[in-house]
């Protein structure tokens, strides 16, 4: 099988990385957190202690980085480094694979500079959170050509399940960004609403289930309930342990504020929900779970 270079291995990278090896792949893995990398090397992927070491010799290169500042420096080197940067690191041919969540101004440029140096290059963030990084059940959002879109999608169906071609390059961060929008939007209802029945004597399991079958049913409803106790597998019957931490959903429903400035865009939900995780953020929640937010409605503002 082919070789592959995996960049970023945190509670995405690092099972999906995991998959990639169970399909037969060859990985090599980097992080700045040797732990992480050193975890994987039982299962039998080959620690890299450098960019330059892990992409040598791989055919393609998967990033899964924190955010677009990242993204930049690891493709195009740090300030003044051009050299450590991966254009000049990989080799010809190189099939180049960026899964972080990142603002589409990014994803162009570096799409713009992969192509001056003649290589090809897909954004693809993800989304399904951690449990579907760990199943293989992943959605990919790509940006990119038609070529390249094929390309990418040979190596992401062993870690995915539903791979979209969005658009050019940049279209696929487009599109994460409005579906964590609408994500966070719906996680805030839920919140609301089940608050709202418990608070007026309902069974917050029976409530989720009659809103289920009715008109408010909802991704966060059927898979990611933010209630404790009602549903065994969600984070929030596991002491809010992310799952998608409060701090990245805060900081995607920023790149959606910047979009939104940009194309003249009125965002009023988005906004509204952007406002209460930076709020719930500054109460010490940014590495729990996003769908803590819950006790935004159910405990914090009780103890106003």
């Amino acid at each position: 099988m082919a070789a592959i270079a995996f960049i970023g291995l945190g509670n995405m990278g690092s099972p999906m990385a995991r998959n990639l090896l169970s399909a037969g792949y060859h990985v090599n893995v980097y992080d700045i957190n040797t732990d992480a990398a050193r975890k994987l090397e039982d299962e039998g992927a080959k620690v890299a202690s450098s960019l330059k070491e892990a992409v040598a010799g791989a055919d393609t290169v998967i990033t899964m980085l924190p955010a677009g500042q990242h993204v930049h420096d690891v493709y195009l080197g740090p300030k003044g480094q051009p050299e450590a940067g991966l254009f000049n690191l990989v080799s010809s041919g190189t099939f180049l694979i960026d899964s972080s969540t990142i603002d589409p101004a990014t994803a162009k440029e570096v799409a713009s500079h992969a192509q001056q140096h003649q290589l090809e290059f897909v954004d693809a963030p993800v989304s399904g959170g951690v449990a579907g990084a760990e199943a293989g059940t992943l959605t990919f959002i790509v940006g990119g050509t038609d070529s390249a879109f094929h390309r990418a999608e040979a190596v992401l169906q062993h870690v995915g399940k539903n791979i979209f071609h969005a658009g050019p390059a940049g279209a696929g961060q487009m599109a994460k960004i409005c579906n964590n929008l609408m994500l966070a939007v719906q996680m805030a209802g839920a919140c609301e609403a089940i608050n709202l029945g418990m608070e007026n004597g309902l069974d917050p399991k029976v409530l989720s289930d009659i809103m289920l079958q009715s008109s408010g049913r909802n991704w966060v409803l059927e898979l990611y309930n933010p209630c404790p106790g009602v549903m065994d597998n969600a984070p929030a019957s596991k002491g809010y342990q992310p799952g998608f931490m409060s701090k990245l959903m805060l900081k995607d429903l920023g790149l959606g504020m910047d979009a939104a400035l940009q194309s003249q865009t009125s965002v009023p939900m988005g906004a509204l929900a952007r406002n209460l995780y930076a709020f719930h953020n500054a109460n010490g929640n940014e590495q729990r779970d996003f769908s803590s937010l819950f006790e935004f409605y159910h405990g914090e503002v009780k103890q106003h």
